[in-house]
């Protein structure tokens, strides 16, 4: 495959994320409606996306040392017929942990075999203009609140939430399965064919015991999961907030859309000054950004204030989250990315864990959302400080010759 086909490789992660993502996040568009007709606790429904995370923490670094033994085809593959049944089953759950089985399992799994992959294959396939490449791949999370959110939407307002829930999960088999066709090897794994396996072996796990004894790979986890822990809650609390606030259900859904519009341009801006002026300076500006912005939402209450503040928020956290898949390439070569970037994207999965289930809480005990934003921007102001602490990059020692 000639070189152009790595953009072919970043518009297929950029679908990929949208929906996989985006299924997976549209359950706050999800959580009023199923509170209402099923009488689920909002803590018990939002603790299906506190599985999520952490089945998506623990998946991601199986699906990622998968894909650096395997190739990131049958992996993508797999999560897409994986995504779709567990929509499926979820939409006809009759009991809340049934719900939460198959909804927070299962499709934290499967959305765990497209972000940390094909983030890895991209960074494979690009040494030029390698945060911007990510950053188009992640943009597809940018896109989903776009896209899928109010399609959720305007589902549950003409059928009901189950109706809506099984249409989302036809339609995710209906595009991931043929994207997956598109996803080809890396060139680092094409290459790597020639190599005695025995000695590939032995090479790559030389250089993976290097890297999970570094302070290189322990400061980029401990940032990811504090960057995530911070902006879960607020992101996934947003639309029950607005309306807790006064804004009508379907304006309080396109909040929502406006902040993953702003990631988007965050991401594209982002992944352009990063490349221009170097990762770590932007990522610490961007998370300092982020802790502010949530500490806002504290004295918003009008729909304009929610814009204004959407921008703001969204453009920052959408901007540093390709950012850490950017680092942990240059600190840590293209043989072992997979895994590598797995065990990080599991520590933040984490890390997006808290929130949701926070938020819940938080809700059900005091009636408002206050001590979710205060607690979320400490946390994001603990990220900044992680992050100055990053070391220099050790080309020489951690990367292959």
């Amino acid at each position: 495959m000639g070189a152009s086909y790595r953009w072919v490789i970043v518009g297929v992660g950029a679908l990929m994320t949208c929906v996989a993502l985006g299924t997976m996040f549209s359950l706050a568009i999800f959580l009023e409606p199923m509170a209402t007709t099923t009488r689920w606790s909002r803590a018990g429904i939002s603790s299906a996306m506190t599985l999520n995370f952490l089945v998506m923490g623990v998946g991601g670094f199986a699906w990622g040392a998968a894909t650096d033994r395997f190739g990131p085809r049958i992996v993508v593959l797999t999560g897409a017929g994986l995504l779709g049944l567990a929509l499926v089953l979820a939409s006809r759950a009759e009991s809340l942990l049934v719900f939460q089985l198959t909804y927070g399992v299962l499709v934290g799994l499967a959305a765990s075999a497209f972000f940390a992959p094909m983030i890895a294959i991209t960074t494979a396939w690009f040494e030029k203009n390698r945060s911007l490449a990510v950053s188009l791949v992640s943009a597809g999370m940018g896109v989903a609140p776009m896209t899928i959110s109010p399609f959720a939407r305007w589902l549950i307002s003409a059928y009901d939430w189950r109706t809506a829930m099984l249409t989302i999960g036809i339609v995710a088999w209906t595009l991931l399965v043929p994207a997956a066709l598109l996803v080809p090897r890396s060139p680092a794994a094409a290459a790597s064919d020639d190599i005695d396996p025995d000695l590939l072996a032995q090479s790559n796990g030389t250089l993976l015991k290097q890297a999970f004894h570094s302070p290189q790979l322990l400061v980029l986890g401990l940032t990811f999961f504090a960057c995530c822990a911070a902006h879960s809650g607020p992101i996934f609390h947003m639309v029950s907030y607005a309306m807790v606030c006064g804004v009508a259900p379907m304006a309080a859904v396109s909040i929502y859309s406006v902040e993953g519009l702003a990631g988007l341009g965050g991401r594209l801006v982002f992944g352009l000054l990063a490349d221009r002026l170097g990762v770590k300076p932007v990522l610490v500006a961007g998370l300092m950004v982020q802790a502010l912005s949530i500490a806002a939402y504290l004295v918003v209450s009008r729909l304009s204030e929610f814009y204004t503040l959407a921008v703001v928020f969204g453009g920052a956290y959408g901007g540093v989250m390709p950012l850490y898949a950017v680092l942990a390439r240059e600190y840590f070569g293209p043989r072992i990315i997979g895994t590598v970037f797995g065990a990080v994207t599991m520590l933040s999965s984490i890390g997006m864990a808290f929130g949701p289930l926070a938020g819940g809480w938080v809700f059900d005990a005091f009636a408002n959302y206050s001590w979710l934003f205060i607690g979320s921007a400490m946390v994001g102001l603990g990220a900044v400080a992680v992050a100055l602490a990053f070391p220099a990059l050790p080309r020489a020692r951690l990367q292959p010759a």
